[in-house]
């Protein structure tokens, strides 16, 4: 067969339903996303709110044109939440050796993340926007904070094993115990300190209360 003919006969193919394989697009640009979300929160931190935050004035910071960011997100919304998940960082291990040392070294990184100033001022800002978003505020809570969460829940359900802790303990309400002091000195009153030995006090605390209770020996009062 010539190759004219080969060539009519792919033209008829096509004609006839055949799609012909499309060429893969350019790949997504790791330094863009990242000159992007660092744009944000260079605004963010310059004090610009979130509601003066454009897509044309994000693209401009960044030295990207505006499809470039409509490619990567939907709009503002989903912008702002990977914004906040830029923010965080693995949860330290937890190798199970103690479980006063294990909630120490947890609370201890929720105080170190605190005192950053890019991340607690950049939080109050992004969190009250994405808050106003169920849809996001929901998947932020699934791909970040549940991790954390569960991770914390482990360390007492270790706890709680092992007889650290009274196995009549919601243990829901006591996590929050131990993270909401930190959460809400980084979130609600960022005036107040963030000091060394934090993370101890407050676990130290929370544990005194919910040991066992030492029970009296038969025959004794």
């Amino acid at each position: 067969m010539s190759r004219v003919a080969e060539d009519r006969g792919r033209v008829a193919g096509t004609r006839a339903g055949a799609v012909a394989p499309r060429r893969p697009g350019r790949p997504r640009s790791a330094a863009a996303d990242s000159a992007i979300v660092e744009a944000v929160l260079r605004l963010i931190e310059d004090g610009v709110a979130i509601g003066e935050l454009s897509m044309e004035r994000i693209a401009r910071e960044a030295g990207v044109g505006k499809a470039t960011l409509y490619r990567r997100w939907s709009g503002k919304s989903a912008l702002m939440l990977d914004v906040m998940r830029s923010l965080d960082a693995p949860c330290p291990p937890l190798d199970g050796g103690s479980v006063r040392e294990d909630l120490v070294r947890l609370l201890e990184f929720l105080r170190r993340r605190g005192l950053s100033q890019r991340s607690s001022a950049v939080l109050r800002t992004v969190v009250s926007h994405v808050r106003s978003q169920p849809e996001l505020w929901a998947e932020y809570h699934t791909t970040v904070v549940r991790a954390r969460h569960e991770a914390l829940l482990a360390v007492l359900r270790r706890g709680v094993a092992g007889g650290e802790i009274r196995a009549d303990q919601d243990l829901e309400t006591l996590a929050d115990l131990f993270v909401g002091p930190l959460l809400a000195r980084a979130l609600l009153h960022e005036w107040k300190e963030l000091p060394e030995g934090l993370a101890e006090d407050i676990v130290d605390a929370v544990l005194d209360g919910v040991r066992p209770r030492a029970t009296a020996e038969p025959g004794r009062v």
